[in-house]
């Protein structure tokens, strides 16, 4: 007996999905790997309160790194005369997953400057990501998918290309995907930006497997095994304080409430 076979258009955010993909492989991409050593972190992350996720540690991490590596904020522009153009701040663009109407789909969250921001602002700029109406979030990108084909790559070659600051807040300055989560990898996805962070699972004794992908114009091995080496420091020295921060302030006590002032009004402040 035969199989029957049916078939849909492709869809807009199916055919976005590899246009990025499509387009990256133009980009002479390269892998380099760091096994990092973060019980610590891993430990300070399970006291902390609220809980925050590794992506949102890994996003601040690397983009403290970035701060002090221009190269990182870097990327090539122009076609006929490629040029180096950097950008003053570092804006990450995440891999969010999002399963609408039973189906997966990939949406690409933007942000600014994360070395800046708390990691409990991160952390619930990456849940509303994943929990807010798509609408609200993405509405750039469900624009992108609406549109044709070939304008759609026309209009992402020109945002990979340009030294506005436009390339910045629609590809981003570095990405970051994991399927850490799943207990897989995807050490060598593809990506529009100069560098892409990815992290394996966390084995029992903390180590874990972190790779960059690197664009060979911007910069080379040496480069990225120092953003690596860097990444690790600031997840060891810069996460580690942050979130013990988180920790104290769960655990310390309520403010005293002065039940009976003395005569004369408010006690004054210390």
């Amino acid at each position: 007996m035969r199989p029957t076979v049916s078939t849909e258009p492709l869809s807009g955010a199916r055919g976005c999905v590899g246009d990025v993909a499509r387009l990256g492989r133009s980009i002479p991409l390269f892998p380099v790997d760091r096994v990092m050593r973060l019980a610590a972190v891993a430990e300070a992350r399970r006291a902390a309160s609220p809980r925050i996720g590794w992506a949102a540690i890994f996003t601040k991490a690397y983009a403290l790194v970035a701060r002090e590596m221009p190269e990182l904020r870097t990327w090539v522009a122009g076609l006929i005369r490629p040029r180096l153009a950097t950008a003053d701040a570092s804006v990450a663009t995440l891999a969010i997953n999002r399963t609408e109407e039973t189906a997966d789909r990939l949406f690409w969250l933007r942000i600014a400057a994360p070395d800046r921001l708390p990691l409990t602002t991160l952390q619930r700029t990456i849940d509303d990501a994943g929990t807010k109406p798509v609408a609200e979030i993405f509405a750039r990108q469900l624009e992108l998918e609406r549109t044709p084909g070939p304008l759609r790559r026309a209009i992402l070659r020109w945002n990979m290309r340009t030294a506005s600051a436009k390339r910045t807040t629609r590809i981003g300055t570095f990405s970051l995907s994991t399927l850490a989560g799943l207990g897989a990898t995807n050490r060598f996805h593809p990506t529009l930006c100069t560098t892409s962070l990815s992290y394996g699972p966390l084995e029992s004794d903390g180590r874990c497997v972190v790779t960059v992908i690197a664009d060979h114009r911007v910069l080379d091995g040496v480069a990225a095994a120092r953003a690596l080496h860097w990444l690790e420091q600031a997840l060891a020295v810069d996460t580690v304080a942050e979130l013990a921060g988180l920790r104290d302030l769960a655990v310390s006590p309520p403010p005293a409430v002065d039940r009976d002032p003395p005569a004369g009004g408010r006690r004054a402040a210390a």
